[in-house]
């Protein structure tokens, strides 16, 4: 309510105010329309007279200064009417409105009068600048002097002896302006510093707020000078900014400081602040240790940086200059200075530094990883970072090499960039890893040694090793279903066409990736499984050497790697996806021509079938995996091929459903006659396998009729259709006979009355049937063993 009620007070003083204001103001405008200048100057100096309040806020105040200078306005083109009629010299009126009774009003008018008094050209400029400047001191009052000098300010700009300007000539020069800006704008920077030293101590917050209200009045100067023809390079250097820096440095005000530093940064040319860089610098250890440099001198690195890429002719500049060594030495001695500077700052510091070498040394690795040394010096004896804002910093930091470069392999040659991301927390080096591996995926990049594959998954340590299981356990599925993909992604970049070094690097990788533990494996075995897949293909189109010379990597030993991989998943456990690599494998192993290798992958899959695999889907979708990995073999022998369908159709006999049995066991078919491998056709044993099948169906079909459901008249349609394949190739044990009673009796089972039909098994058969019909009437061979068969 107090804060309330203080408000209230505030905005019924500054109504009153505003009142007697503007009564007095039309008081004023009578006696100007009446050309009554006496009254006219009395009405006005009592509506100034309000100005002299000491109960607003600077805000307020504001408002009460913006009615009195739109009226200070009318005044002003009264006093130009007057002179140019010749009522009154401005010399007169210049003496006239010093007898105002107080100081607040009589400067105010005197200013207005100034102003005229200048566009008459009667007196020097420069002396009318001087004499103004010089009275405003009668107000040292800091809020009545600011406003009184942002008054002065702004009837003048226009009317500065700058170069090119109407009033410059004769004894009036350029630098007069710029002495009447800096005297104006040291005035009122000590003005605003004094305001923190004024009133009660426990309201010095709201001074400090206050304060940072009125700062643009200050600033507005050191705007003016950047406008200012006659601040060359020369002048600047030599002149402005020495003035300017000493006023700053001397003040020992923290807001002042950070402020004003900023607005040089903001206001003067880029060209400037690179040619000036060693003064503008030097001044940032002497401010006050409470000054935000950190932001200031960032500002400064980020102008210089945009300036340098906004054209190439500008990058001889910053190298004559030493412009990197200047920034260096500035950013470490304000490292050093500012002890209790928190680590998000330095960071910043660095982060500003780094994007500013990268832009104007891209070539000089050396310095960016100087830049990395330092933060890795000022991170050294602390505990992995977790703040929010150092770490948002830190990966900028490392980002800007990537972003730069867009290879990776630069990042990785330089030795502090490792050690940066060593004093990360586990959060943040995920974050980092990811933002790596998009990096590489954007840019298509291909790690081609070990060392450097070493190096890499030492930085992405984050998604590839296990840490805390707490944390993993934490994250969101799908989080970390996407992190171990990129993972995935990344293991397919690594490619060289040197065997030796590309089996290296699959070494490397499986180091890494066996110690992420088994949620990663799952994501991150395959991948490499399928990288050791290719290189072999590349090792059997190259015949073993390569320009002549042998090759130490063989076939064996990435078979070898390759099984001690798998085991490690099949023990996550991940039974299904270790038993599809297995038959992966085999079936390399199959096309390198070595048969032993192949019999072992495919007996290390029979093994995770038998043991690991209880579930009876998995089981179904597991056989007939193995059964068409089998198929396409042509590599074993009579022995121990026979042991293996042996294996397969036993397995395929004891499935759990029926219906899965017959259809596994119809697949084991194919095993013994396969076009391709003119030893591999068997009709005998295929025929068994089709009675066997017919033989489960049935069973299937009678069991459905004891419950009094419908049968499974759908597996009768699948074996005739099996038939008729066999049929077409060849098989003699395949006859009409076996096929015509095939026929009818699924036409029986699809009308009997113990049978709801199917729409699905009645549109099978009739496509069947159809098929049958259209081959019967084509001719040729294969019409020839269709004649036979009765539909």
């Amino acid at each position: 309510m107090v804060p309330d009620a203080a408000a209230a007070d505030e905005e019924k003083c500054l109504a009153d105010g505003m009142g007697r204001l503007q009564h007095n103001a039309f008081y004023m405008h009578r006696a100007l329309d009446s050309n009554n200048l006496k009254d006219a100057l009395r009405y006005a100096g009592q509506m100034l007279s309000e100005l002299r309040t000491s109960s607003l806020s600077p805000h307020k105040y504001y408002e009460l200064y913006m009615r009195a200078f739109d009226e200070l306005r009318k005044v002003e083109m009264f006093f130009v009417e007057e002179t140019k009629r010749g009522s009154y010299s401005v010399t007169d009126l210049y003496e006239l409105v010093q007898h105002a009774a107080n100081i607040l009003p009589r400067l105010y008018l005197l200013c207005t009068v100034g102003s005229v008094y200048i566009k008459s050209k009667e007196a020097p400029t420069k002396d009318v600048l001087k004499d103004l400047v010089e009275m405003c001191r009668g107000i040292q009052h800091p809020v009545r002097g600011l406003f009184l000098r942002s008054y002065l300010s702004q009837i003048s700009r226009d009317k500065l002896p700058d170069i090119g300007s109407e009033f410059e000539g004769g004894a009036n020069t350029d630098n007069d302006a710029i002495e009447f800006v800096l005297q104006n704008f040291t005035e009122m920077n000590k003005l605003w510093v004094r305001m923190q030293y004024q009133g009660p101590t426990g309201e010095k917050a709201k001074r400090g707020k206050e304060r940072s209200e009125l700062r643009d009045l200050v600033g507005k100067n050191l705007h003016v000078l950047s406008q200012l023809e006659g601040v060359d390079l020369d002048m600047y250097k030599e002149t402005v900014l020495p003035r300017i820096l000493e006023q700053v440095v001397n003040c020992k005000d923290e807001l002042a400081q950070h402020y004003l530093m900023d607005c040089i940064i903001q206001v003067f040319p880029d060209e400037y602040h690179l040619q000036t860089l060693e003064t503008l610098l030097s001044a940032f250890p002497q401010l006050q240790p409470t000054v935000d440099i950190k932001t200031v001198l960032s500002l400064l690195m980020d102008r210089l940086s945009n300036y340098a890429v906004s054209s190439t002719e500008v990058l001889p500049e910053f190298l004559q200059a030493e412009a990197f060594a200047k920034l260096n030495s500035a950013v470490g001695e304000v490292i050093e200075a500012q002890v209790d500077m928190p680590i998000s700052g330095v960071i910043t510091l660095y982060v500003s530094l780094l994007t500013f070498t990268l832009r104007i040394h891209p070539d000089r690795l050396d310095y960016t990883d100087q830049i990395l040394g330092a933060c890795v010096q000022r991170l050294s004896g602390k505990t992995k970072l977790e703040d929010s804002k150092a770490t948002k910093q830190i990966i900028a930091l490392l980002s800007a090499p990537l972003e730069k470069y867009k290879d990776i392999s630069t990042a990785l040659n330089l030795p502090n960039y490792p050690r940066v991301m060593d004093h990360l927390d586990n959060a943040t080096n995920k974050v980092m890893s990811a933002i790596i591996i998009q990096n590489i995926m954007k840019n298509n990049t291909c790690i081609s040694t070990a060392d450097k594959v070493d190096t890499l998954f030492e930085l992405i340590k984050g998604l590839v090793k296990e840490t805390d299981e707490a944390q993993d356990d934490e994250l969101d599925e799908e989080d970390f279903k996407e992190e171990q993909n990129s993972v995935a992604r990344l293991i397919h970049m690594l490619c060289t066409d040197d065997a030796e070094e590309m089996f290296k690097i699959i070494c490397t990788v499986r180091k890494h990736i066996l110690l992420g533990g088994p949620k990663r494996l799952a994501f991150t075995v395959p991948p490499l499984v399928f990288s050791a897949l290719k290189l072999l293909r590349h090792l059997r189109n190259q015949d073993g050497d390569v320009n002549g010379q042998e090759v130490s990597v063989t076939q064996k030993k990435i078979f070898q790697l390759l099984h001690q991989t798998i085991e490690a998943l099949s023990s996550v456990p991940s039974p299904e996806l270790a038993l599809r690599l297995y038959l992966q494998c085999a079936e390399a192993a199959n096309d390198c021509g070595l048969e032993p290798v192949s019999y072992e992958f495919l007996t290390q899959a029979f093994i995770l079938y038998e043991e690991e695999m209880a579930d009876s889907k998995v089981q179904v979708t597991a056989i007939h995996l193995i059964i068409g990995t089998l198929q396409r073999m042509n590599v074993f022998g009579i022995e121990n091929r026979d042991t293996l369908t042996h294996k397969a159709t036993g397995y395929s006999a004891k499935l759990l459903k029926k219906p899965d049995q017959c259809r596994a066991v119809y697949a084991c078919s194919h095993l013994f006659w396969v076009n391709e491998q003119d030893g591999v056709k068997d009709g005998e044993r295929v025929l068994l396998c089709l009675k066997r099948a017919l033989r489960i169906a049935n069973a299937a079909q009678q069991m459905n009729a004891t419950r009094g459901s419908s049968g499974h008249v759908t597996l009768f349609i699948e074996m005739l259709n099996k038939y008729l394949y066999f049929l077409e190739k060849g098989n003699p044990q395949i006859t009409s006979s076996v096929i015509h009673d095939l026929i009818d009796h699924i036409r029986t089972e699809i009308q009997s009355d113990n049978t709801t039909s199917d729409p699905s098994d009645n549109a099978f058969f009739s496509s069947t049937m159809r098929y049958i019909e259209f081959h019967k009437q084509k001719g040729g061979s294969i019409s020839e063993s269709y004649e036979q068969i009765k539909v």
